[in-house]
């Protein structure tokens, strides 16, 4: 009998320690996974403040080429409204460029830059070196009737060169310069030529602007 009781309880202490031995592997594993989580909780959340700051940094990036960009299209405006206040000048936005039909005229049959045009292509000059940078800018020369359609495509082909050449020498720079004359063809006063009221008109010169995939220009506001 007494060999039956140290047998159980042999048995149940057995028994008690392989509970106790189950209970530490369970509380082992359970902290393993909870140091686990907490591990892969923390790199979740370095990794998120990473990328929050990531963003924060480029919203500010681009909040500042916003406000760029707006002073420099407010600068434009007024500087194209200067143009056109104080010189006449007539501007359009075009898809991607501009046009600005200048003030410019010629004495009749003659290409030479007149004094009283030289103000109005150097404030043209200055804001084409300001905001048309890697532009193409095509002068283009016209002329009035009087004359010989081949003749008269030579002297506005003339004009057109003769206010590019005054533009590089009054220090317009890093635009390509382009010229072409169009002759009697786009005439602004149908048939006046010589002396003729409106005659001056037609002899006259327009600039296009068209910006390349490089350039600073703002080409899409309307002026």
């Amino acid at each position: 009998m007494i060999k039956i009781n140290r047998l159980a309880a042999i048995v149940l202490g057995t028994l008690a320690l392989g509970a106790c031995a189950t209970k530490g592997y369970v509380r082992q594993q359970v902290e393993t996974g909870v140091s686990a989580e907490r591990a892969a909780r923390s790199a979740a959340d370095s990794t998120l403040t990473g990328s929050v700051s990531g963003l924060t940094t480029e919203l500010g990036t681009v909040k500042s080429d916003v406000s760029t960009l707006k002073n420099d299209v407010a600068a434009l405006r007024t500087d194209l409204n200067s143009l056109r206040t104080e010189f006449g000048a007539k501007i359009t936005a075009m898809e991607n460029g501009m046009k600005f039909a200048m003030p410019v005229t010629f004495a009749f049959d003659d290409a030479t830059v007149q004094d009283q045009d030289r103000a109005a292509l150097d404030a043209f000059s200055k804001v084409v070196n300001k905001y048309y940078t890697g532009s193409v800018l095509t002068i283009e020369g016209h002329a009035d009737p009087a004359g010989s359609a081949s003749y008269n495509n030579a002297l506005s082909k003339k004009r057109a060169e003769s206010v590019a050449a005054y533009l590089t020498q009054s220090g317009m720079t890093g635009s390509d310069i382009r010229t072409i004359g169009y002759g009697e063809n786009r005439q602004i006063v149908k048939g006046a030529e010589r002396d003729e009221p409106g005659a001056d008109a037609n002899r006259r010169v327009v600039f296009v602007i068209e910006t390349k995939g490089g350039a600073t220009a703002i080409s899409s506001i309307q002026p």
